[in-house]
């Protein structure tokens, strides 16, 4: 008899919380009638800056035997977890889940840009690929490496040796699933082996972080700068390089050029009173000297320039 299921969660987190967004996704998609064509990545798409659908194609499915399928394996591989003897665990499973769904997703278009360049194959500019197919594929191929003994179970009804299961699922949904993304599948596995043998590695949490962050920044920006979606309270304008921009919080018309110059002021007020403040300590003065001296000198016009900038603020 197995554990009870709110054992197995507890023993699977990260797991059990990627299947419940999943799976809260999919809902979504089907009480608003949302097209894979909508969220799924493709070469077509990415040339035209939406760049957000290497996430948002990860998180999305077609149909529910498709979200069955991913999840279900997903839920097998959450074993991964309870691996940290081995050099897995929890946070091993959290870092390389984004490297799996970043360099996947790129992996895939880079592969698509190669066929539709080298090759002339124009079907690939189209083809829209989604799913959680790509980092499921990943986790089976390190496990493959660094768990051979361990089984795969799908549905609770068929097991599967871990150590052929990529490629015997790369072919079983290749047969099974025509419009399944081959390329995507595959990708999973490359760069599942590039992990699993130590080619990608070095990762911490504050790498994780750090690939986190962007990911969101990436994410708003090219949603707004493709025009997918509309962010008020961000503005992106251009700077002397035309390809690299600049992203701040919108204020309204003049008063934000206003608040800039009297904060530019402001700052600058203060960079006077800090080289008074390094000159006097270089001269040996005092302490109470070089108070004196900055009360003489810079702070004063700074009272103005605060409330200015303050003001402004308001």
């Amino acid at each position: 008899m197995g554990n009870p299921l709110i054992y197995e969660i507890w023993q699977k987190p990260a797991s059990s919380c990627i299947i419940g967004i999943c799976s809260a996704i999919w809902f979504y998609i089907q009480k608003r009638n949302i097209g894979y064509s909508h969220v799924g990545l493709s070469y077509e798409a990415a040339t035209e800056g939406q760049y957000w659908r290497i996430i948002t194609s990860a998180f999305s499915h077609v149909s529910v035997l498709h979200l069955v399928f991913n999840m279900s394996a997903l839920w097998s591989l959450g074993m991964v977890e309870q691996l940290g003897h081995i050099g897995l665990g929890v946070q091993f499973y959290l870092q390389y889940t984004l490297v799996l769904l970043v360099l996947s997703g790129l992996l895939v278009l880079v592969s698509y840009h190669i066929l539709i360049q080298k090759f002339k194959l124009e079907y690939f500019r189209r083809v829209t690929a989604v799913g959680y197919s790509c980092v499921v594929f990943g986790w089976m191929t390190i496990l493959a490496v660094k768990q051979p003994s361990a089984k795969l179970n799908l549905f609770g009804i068929l097991s599967l040796p871990i150590s052929f299961a990529p490629f015997e699922s790369l072919i079983f949904t290749s047969i099974i699933v025509p419009q399944a993304s081959f390329i995507g599948h595959l990708s999973g596995i490359i760069v599942g082996y590039c992990i699993a043998w130590g080619l990608i590695h070095g990762m911490n949490n504050y790498w994780a972080l750090m690939i986190l962050g962007w990911i969101i920044l990436i994410f708003i920006w090219s949603l707004k700068r493709s025009g997918t979606y509309e962010f008020s309270f961000i503005n992106i304008e251009p700077v002397t390089d035309s390809l690299t921009p600049t992203i701040g919080f919108v204020a309204s018309g003049n008063n934000r050029t206003a608040q800039m110059e009297a904060f530019s002021d402001f700052a600058g007020c203060v960079g006077d009173g800090v080289g008074e403040l390094a000159g006097g300590a270089g001269n040996g003065f005092g302490a109470a000297e070089v108070v004196e001296l900055l009360e003489e000198t810079a702070l004063p016009d700074c009272d103005d320039k605060i409330v200015d900038w303050l003001q402004k603020m308001d």
